[in-house]
């Protein structure tokens, strides 16, 4: 390869290259904004049914002032009668609007649901994997906080309040004293909703973010039960616990005190405003300014032109939470968007090389954070390269960096004759075997777990168990490949775990397939299985690179790698390496 190529692949995003490895027009960042546009249709038609409902809310005054000068002065029981038919007719078109505004909003939830879950749910693995946190799943909690506020009471508030105008406009028609007085009123709850939202940013942040370092620790110390509990540490944990957890509570008293606080001037500004429009009408129909129902229909429509403001000072913590939920979601699908699958279709084939690649931990920055130095190797088809050195020496990053799972903080990693970043997760995953050292197994069958809680394929998910060596322990099961595994597998031995983790790896005649530490937990027909299997991948024409500590696995090798401080310090053909390291230790 070139000097030219190498410089080309050092240049290319995950996302940048086409079908035929040329780089590619980059697609603009989509955040949530763009989504949520395509929910226009939904809010129009709320919108019409708001308008609806809201003047259909007229429809009491109407008939308070019907009834007061009208039908009282001329005692006709037959208008009074279709004065009535009337009103619950227009009750009745009030209640199906606002139903139907309900319903449009509940469905529109479901189909954000529909739309987002899926790319939220992929982003927070890519974001989890840039930058591990503490509560990896806040993401998708955000995206239902999110639709619950916007197909909640706070939506409905936002397209009722503007329709405050109109009310209060009525009421200037009736008496331009209601009207500012009205006027008055609106800016008073208007004032408390600014204020509450000053006070409230503040506490409502920090009382997130006690909460989600209490969760931390408990979910941490409860993934270490067994540990913890074998060796007598609950007590201690517990002390070291009730330090965030105290804080979480202060904070949570400060935070809701203020709340309540809001709540109460709230209420009072509420009540104060029904009895004193009540006065004020009353001292206009003293002065004969205004009549006895012009009075009754005031107070009314008052009420509701200052109920909007009053909800939306009610759903003020929501409204935070669901805007800091939308800030995070945003920031999540910009950084972290679903990469288009037309980019490549090709299957990833051939060797894999490493061309100076120097990379770290995502959530490490700067140079002098890197893990891997200035790394050169090759991975031909069809051969077994053991990786060793001691701990520290930069093996785990260098196999997360073949797995694609780890970005280059410089250089390139290239598989046949494109950049590893041209495949896209989904499209690289099947081609690619992994074994971690710490096997995590999913809620499901044995079989499952196996085919990769994908579909079950019998013959492929029987060659990879035969392959690993567990096929006849697996049948010796109650329930053989359909028996199920409780949640990450804590029914299984740390032997059988890393055999059905090395059958996942080997499922479906990966290309690449990365084995960190495999035979950690294996007894002699253990490792007797992975050799047969590394074999095997061999023969098939796989890139197989061992990790591992044990002398054991050289004699699998075709290559040898020795790291040592994150640069390697030999590589080469097996019998190379050792006569080389022979010679070292002659002298």
């Amino acid at each position: 390869m070139n000097a030219e190529t190498s410089t080309r692949a050092i240049t290319l995003n995950a996302h940048d290259v086409n079908e035929v490895g040329e780089p590619a027009v980059a697609e603009p960042r989509t955040g949530l904004g763009f989504w949520l546009r395509q929910f226009k249709r939904e809010l129009v038609v709320v919108a019409i049914f708001s308008m609806v409902a809201n003047l259909m809310m007229l429809a009491p005054t109407l008939y308070m002032l019907q009834v007061y000068d009208r039908v009282l002065s001329s005692r006709s029981e037959l208008t009074l009668v279709v004065l009535s038919l009337i009103t619950l007719f227009l009750f009745a078109v009030m209640a199906f609007a606002e139903w139907s505004r309900s319903r449009v909003l509940v469905r529109a939830g479901i189909r954000m649901d529909e739309v987002l879950a899926a790319r939220v749910f992929r982003a927070s693995f890519d974001a989890h994997l840039a930058r591990p946190v503490a509560m990896p799943g806040r993401s998708m909690r955000d995206l239902t906080e999110l639709r619950q506020f916007l197909t909640g009471n706070g939506t409905i508030a936002a397209f009722d309040a503007p329709w405050a105008p109109i009310y209060i406009a009525v009421l200037f028609m009736l008496h331009p004293l209601l009207g500012w007085v009205s006027i008055g009123f609106a800016l008073l709850q208007g004032g408390i909703a600014y204020w509450g939202h000053r006070r409230a940013v503040g506490p409502a942040h920090a009382l997130a973010e006690a909460q989600t370092a209490m969760l931390a620790q408990v979910q941490t110390k409860i993934r270490m039960a067994e540990a913890v509990v074998s060796m007598g540490m609950v007590e201690r944990l517990l002390l070291k616990w009730q330090v965030p957890h105290q804080a979480y509570l202060q904070q949570h008293a400060a935070t809701h005190g203020s709340q309540h606080r809001l709540t109460a001037v709230s209420k009072w500004v509420r009540y104060a405003q029904q009895s004193l429009s009540l006065g004020v009408g009353a001292l206009l129909v003293i002065d004969g300014q205004l009549s006895a129902g012009a009075m009754i229909a005031a107070n009314v429509l008052m009420t509701r032109a200052l109920a909007p403001i009053d909800m939306l000072v009610g759903t003020w913590r929501s409204f935070l939470s669901a805007r800091d939920a939308f800030d995070r979601l945003d920031a999540l699908l910009k950084n972290h968007e679903t990469k288009d699958p037309l980019l490549s279709k090709v299957p990833p084939s051939g060797e894999l090389r490493l061309e100076h690649v120097s990379a770290g931990a995502p959530s490490s920055t700067g140079r002098g954070a890197e893990i891997l130095h200035d790394v050169s190797l090759r991975f031909p088809a069809g051969t077994v390269t053991v990786v060793m050195g001691p701990s520290g020496s930069g093996k785990s990053t260098l196999a997360r960096v073949l797995l694609g799972v780890w970005p280059v903080a410089s250089g390139s990693v290239w598989w046949g004759e494109r950049p590893l970043g041209a495949w896209a997760d989904d499209e690289r995953g099947p081609h690619v075997g992994y074994l971690p050292q710490d096997v995590e197994l999913f809620d499901g069958t044995m079989a499952d777990n196996i085919a990769r809680m994908g579909e079950v394929n019998p013959a492929r998910v029987i060659a990879a168990a035969q392959m690993a060596g567990l096929h006849d322990t697996l049948l010796r099961l109650p329930k053989g490949y359909d028996t199920r595994l409780g949640e990450a597998g804590g029914v299984l031995s740390g032997g059988m775990r890393q055999r059905l983790g090395l059958a996942r790896a080997v499922h479906g005649e990966p290309g690449l397939v990365v084995l960190d530490e495999p035979n950690a937990n294996l007894d002699e027909t253990g490792e007797a299985a992975l050799a047969a299997a590394v074999q095997q991948l061999r023969s098939q024409g796989a890139s197989v690179v061992l990790i591992s500590h044990r002398q054991q696995v050289v004699a699998l090798a075709d290559q040898l790698v020795l790291m040592r401080a994150g640069r390697v310090q030999l590589a080469g053909a097996r019998d190379e390496v050792l006569s080389a390291l022979r010679s070292a230790n002659a002298t």
